[in-house]
């Protein structure tokens, strides 16, 4: 069965930092984008970074750009998002999910159904 595993979500004081984990299961990242998402309560679920697990090129919203950084470790096949500079804001589900499309920075976060399989979310708080 293929899937994808999220984890290394929590509580965290503003200004701090994180890493989540995305770990594929029954497959291989090779030729896949993999993008993380975030949704908060009441919001829409939005892009937050992508990677080309081909050639490693990597696209961020402006939203986290600067403050987000997205990474593979090609051996164990698992994407990381390593959160700095966390905010209120950024308190969410954090989702992983793979496409089989060749993405553009315009277009990876503009349509959620590019990507078909999605983890099950981690949960990070950001509060004092």
């Amino acid at each position: 069965q293929e899937q994808l595993v999220e984890s290394g979500g929590g509580l965290v004081q503003p200004g701090g930092s994180l890493r989540l984990s995305c770990a594929a299961s029954g497959f291989t990242l090779d030729h896949y984008f993999i993008g993380w998402f975030r949704q908060a309560p009441g919001k829409e679920r939005e892009g937050v970074a992508c990677m080309n697990s081909g050639d490693g090129s990597t696209y961020y919203t402006d939203s986290t750009k600067g403050r987000f950084t997205i990474s593979r470790d090609n051996a164990k096949d698992i994407v990381y998002l390593q959160l700095d500079k966390l905010k209120p804001e950024d308190t969410a589900v954090y989702y992983c999910a793979r496409s089989p499309f060749s993405l553009t920075p315009s277009v990876w976060s503009q349509d959620l159904n590019l990507f078909g399989t999605w983890g099950q979310g981690t949960q990070v708080t950001v509060s004092s």
